[in-house]
């Protein structure tokens, strides 16, 4: 099954990892404390609007200048440390039981296994008139990256000539790829399915045409497909 957006969707991709959970629920959170704050400011300039009375102790009021600088500040608050909570543990990196090295090209993804076995494949977009009935049109990839459901992941992203970024909205995961540094970003995926993202750094003509497609497998269809992988590859199947 195929997790993306759709037209006319307004809200975010439904989550297939806890960190992305974590996203939505922020955003919720984010967005209660919004209609708050606008309904209440809305109320009260409406009624000042409305009403025709003057008070002379509101001009030069200390307390009241107290009260609307602590309120905002409280608010921010509310804000701030789920916020800060989320930038840790995007930073976090947790022993990872697959780490896997993701290089951007012109315009094309590189991907290479190289802690337990050693692998390495490149993932080209499927031109419209290649695709078969079911797949979607500029997301498709000749080549999957393949995952271990429940796993920890940890993915190295770097680029070979200019600026691109490795983002699958639906895995929470967003990382910029810059030449001649290695960045790095962790996730485990809660659900199994097939997540597609694209590069999100302009990155020249053909920055449309290399999307991401990561497929999330159980551990003994994980097992096989590096199996065929390394057998097509020493055959030379694959490059």
């Amino acid at each position: 099954m195929g997790f993306m957006a759709f037209w006319g969707q307004l809200g975010f991709q439904d989550s297939s990892s806890p960190f992305m959970e974590e996203l939505i629920f922020f955003h919720d959170h984010v967005m209660v404390v919004f209609i708050l704050v606008m309904s209440f400011v809305g109320y009260v300039s409406l009624w000042l609007i409305n009403n025709k009375f003057t008070s002379r102790f509101v001009m030069e009021s200390q307390g009241l200048e107290i009260i609307w600088t602590v309120l905002p500040a409280v608010v921010l608050l509310f804000l701030a440390l789920p916020s800060l909570q989320l930038l840790y543990l995007s930073d976090e990196i947790w022993e990872p039981n697959v780490t896997v090295k993701a290089v951007g090209h012109q315009w094309y993804w590189v991907y290479e296994f190289t802690d337990h076995f050693e692998m390495r494949f490149e993932s080209y977009m499927i031109p419209t008139e290649d695709l078969e009935s079911g797949e979607y049109r500029l997301l498709e990839v000749d080549e999957r990256l393949s995952l271990p459901l429940g796993a920890t992941i940890r993915v190295l992203v770097t680029s070979s000539d200019v600026l691109h970024s490795w983002a699958v909205p639906s895995l929470g995961v967003k990382v910029d790829a810059v030449p001649g540094r290695l960045n790095q970003v962790s996730f485990s995926t809660s659900r199994p399915g097939v997540f597609y993202g694209q590069c999100s750094e302009l990155c020249g003509a053909n920055h449309s045409f290399m999307p991401i497609v990561v497929e999330v497998m159980d551990n003994e269809d994980f097992c096989f497909w590096i199996f065929c992988e390394i057998t097509s590859s020493a055959n030379g199947f694959v490059y």
